[in-house]
């Protein structure tokens, strides 16, 4: 993985993250994240990966069900976002909690989409990011378990 600022104003920085072959593209972005003290932004994001891994949340079970992707695909559409929560590996410091969807196109020509748990990239990923003014924060939702982003939170 490479990145590059692309511009700041302000303090907001916008960056351009590229991965490499066989990057995983949720940890790279999670470290880049990490490294670069990025609280708050949006990504996008378009390439392709030779496997994946989505998800689809099951209201009545409450939990994520896996969508494999066993196939090169090509990342049609990826959109998310980069908060912090506290204490996510336990360590009680604030993470980056990464939110992101993607849409991938296959050989068939059909399409798969969901929440993205792992995407092995192949040959490249290129990923936009743009801060948010302000931190944004996640807590636990009591009722379905998922970290939500708060607004009452600073």
């Amino acid at each position: 993985m490479r990145s590059r600022l692309l511009h700041e104003v302000a303090g907001l920085r916008t960056f351009v993250v590229v991965m490499d072959k066989g990057d995983d593209a949720a940890e790279e972005l999670a470290r880049f994240a990490r490294d670069n003290a990025v609280t708050g932004a949006g990504l996008t994001a378009v390439g392709a990966c030779r496997e994946a891994t989505l998800a689809y949340f099951d209201r009545e079970e409450m939990t994520y069900q896996d969508i494999p992707v066993t196939e090169q695909a090509e990342v049609l559409s990826m959109l998310g976002d980069i908060a912090v929560q506290p204490g996510r590996s336990g360590s009680g410091q604030d993470e980056p909690a990464l939110h992101v969807h993607a849409v991938l196109g296959l050989r068939d020509g059909s399409t798969v989409g969901g929440h993205v748990r792992r995407a092995v990239v192949w040959p490249t990923l290129e990923v936009v990011v743009t801060e948010s003014p302000a931190h944004l924060r996640k807590r636990v939702d009591e009722e379905t378990g998922l970290a939500l982003i708060r607004l009452d939170v600073s």
